[in-house]
């Protein structure tokens, strides 16, 4: 535990800001409190068993004092308090920021073998439980270090043996409050895991209700639920139980030492060494010193659950990105990119089989080029090593002349765009999804759409640009969402852009006019389309011929049909069958 809190405090040195003047203020605050018990003893040996009778005046005169130093203990609070919630907001937003970008940098690989929701949970649930502590069980913890200081020093004070006997009585607490902190631990990250696990399955039943509904699934899924619902509940049970251990046990000492207290404050009283008034204050001084024995359950409950978020934090932020700038990196030079691949190989992480190996292919700058092959073959992995997405694990790609892993990462996300075959949309208006490459104007978006062929399509949607799409586009068809993919991509400009089709869930009129538009997005860039229709690789400049994992064919698509019995002759073949079959 003492190391993940070193690291926490590394990665948010907001945190240590001002920390003693919190802990100082902390200090005021209780010692306020402790003016309550010296007032006490004040009151009853100087006002009411004064050596003149009863005076009440004294008292007054004591009590008002009192009051006046709990209104200062007050703002002390107050201030404690600001201050910490201010700079924990400060200090786990910007962690909170720093998760989300480093999400985004993991490699491509990773990301996709995570559930979203876990990853979802790192950067909020698990945040939030830091918060959660710092702001409520920080303060506690602020308040019982500067009461044990304080209440510990005026005991003393009062006298020496009643506090070695305090002492003494609250010493097993602490083995027991340590002996806790390790198994709990181990507790809360389980808890943390199973929340994380609960929100993925949460989450995953929310966005394919439709799918659950269409497969009558509404069932397995409740148990699927129940499951992930009743894991977390049990992880959450164990971690209490020991919880309420290191609470019981701070309250049993509570008692005993008030009681052990009184008799001995009793007998010291009889024997002359001290006064009603003293016992009493001391009595005062017991039940404030035992604060943090009582909460101790509480502050537990709260340090390892933050911690456990913490770990969770860290282990995902310690996960280096595969991909970033190298020490050489330049941008690329303007104009339409060549492409050039040697000798490209690539394998998935714990597997032997190569995906691709030994692609050998010039790509001309302005060229339009198509890439075929059955489905496996390995032309989305392709598109993924274009974009660096992810890194070849042999040979070498360069664009315009710059290897690949030279250019800046900036520049390589400007000039190179990707369109996935499920165009992905955020929730907002039509404009905003096209802008999203790109910050434009409606002017300029509506410029994009022409230029597509795209802005009548556009204008006769309920708002026109202005129509909210939905999270994930839901409010569009599978095609109108492509449309609005291949406008953001045209948005960008780019230079060299990589399209992988998605006609095969779209109706004959909207392929119609999507392939338009695919073929005007082309124009003045190098095109490479993973087509999955005969029409697109008919009208390429070029034609090239994945299979397995090798590039086998290339040319012209009336070349590669004459050459009969190639990979190319049957996959015509095969398209030609299909179009008879939906004819």
């Amino acid at each position: 535990m003492g190391d993940t809190l070193r690291r926490a405090l590394r990665l948010s040195p907001e945190l240590r800001t001002g920390l003693t003047v919190t802990l100082l203020l902390a200090v005021g605050m209780t010692a306020g409190r402790a003016a309550v018990p010296v007032a006490v003893q004040r009151g009853i040996d100087d006002g009411l068993r004064g050596p003149g009778g009863p005076d009440f005046g004294v008292v007054a005169v004591i009590g008002a004092a009192g009051l006046a130093v709990l209104a200062a203990s007050m703002l002390c609070g107050y201030a404690m308090m600001l201050r910490l919630f201010e700079v924990s907001e400060t200090a786990l937003a910007a962690v909170r920021v720093k998760v989300f970008r480093h999400i985004h940098d993991l490699p491509v690989l990773r990301v996709g073998a995570q559930q979203r929701g876990a990853l979802v949970a790192r950067a909020t649930s698990d945040v939030d439980q830091v918060t959660s502590f710092l702001q409520w069980n920080g303060v506690v913890l602020f308040i019982c270090v500067g009461q044990t200081l304080v209440t510990g020093a005026v005991m003393v004070f009062y006298s020496w043996p009643l506090a070695l006997l305090v002492l003494a009585v609250f010493a097993p607490v602490g083995w027991v409050v340590r002996a806790c902190m390790r198994n709990l631990a181990d507790a809360y990250g389980a808890v943390r895991q199973r929340s994380a696990e609960m929100l993925a399955v949460v989450s995953e039943s929310v966005v394919g209700a439709e799918v659950i509904r269409s497969y009558h699934a509404s069932a397995r899924t409740v148990a699927r639920l129940d499951a992930a619902v009743d894991a977390h509940r049990l992880a959450a049970q164990r971690a209490s139980r020991l919880t309420v251990t290191a609470y019981s046990v701070g309250e049993l000492a509570t008692g005993v030492a008030l009681a052990a207290t009184a008799v001995l404050g009793v007998l010291l009283g009889v024997a002359g060494r001290m006064t009603v008034g003293e016992i009493a204050a001391f009595l005062f001084l017991v039940a404030q010193f035992a604060l943090p024995a009582q909460v101790a359950g509480e502050m537990l409950n709260g340090l390892q659950n933050a911690v456990a978020g913490w770990r969770r934090v860290l282990d995902i932020l310690d996960v280096a990105p595969d991909v970033a700038d190298h020490a050489e990196a330049r941008d690329l030079p303007p104009g339409p990119v060549p492409v050039r691949l040697r000798a490209v190989g690539f394998t998935y992480p714990d597997t032997t089989e190569q995906v691709l190996r030994d692609v050998d292919l010039d790509i001309a700058a302005g060229s339009r080029v198509a890439v075929v092959g059955r489905t496996g073959a390995g032309k989305t992995t392709l598109a993924k090593l274009l974009t660096r997405l992810v890194e070849p694990t042999a040979g070498e790609i360069l664009l315009a002349g710059v290897p690949l892993d030279r250019v800046r990462l900036r520049s390589l996300r400007e000039r190179v765009v990707l369109v996935p075959q499920e165009g992905f949309l955020f929730h907002g208006t039509l404009a905003d999804n096209v802008r999203f490459g790109r910050g434009l104007g409606d002017d300029e978006v509506a410029e994009v759409l022409r230029e597509l062929g795209l802005l009548d399509w556009a204008a006769g949607l309920p708002d026109g640009l202005d129509t909210v799409v939905g999270e994930r586009g839901e409010g569009l068809s599978v095609g109108e969402r492509q449309f609005v993919a291949v406008a953001r991509a045209h948005a960008t400009r780019a230079d060299l852009l990589i399209l992988d089709e998605a006609t095969s869930a779209v109706d004959p009129a909207s392929e119609v006019r999507l392939r338009t538009a695919m073929e005007r997005v082309s124009r003045g860039r190098t095109t490479i389309t993973i087509a999955h229709r005969l029409a697109t690789a008919r009208g390429a400049d070029e034609v090239i011929v994945i299979d397995d994992g090798r590039a086998v064919q290339r040319g012209h698509h009336d070349e590669l049909v004459a050459a009969a019995g190639s990979a190319y002759a049957k996959l015509h073949e095969a398209w030609l069958a299909g179009e008879r079959a939906l004819a």
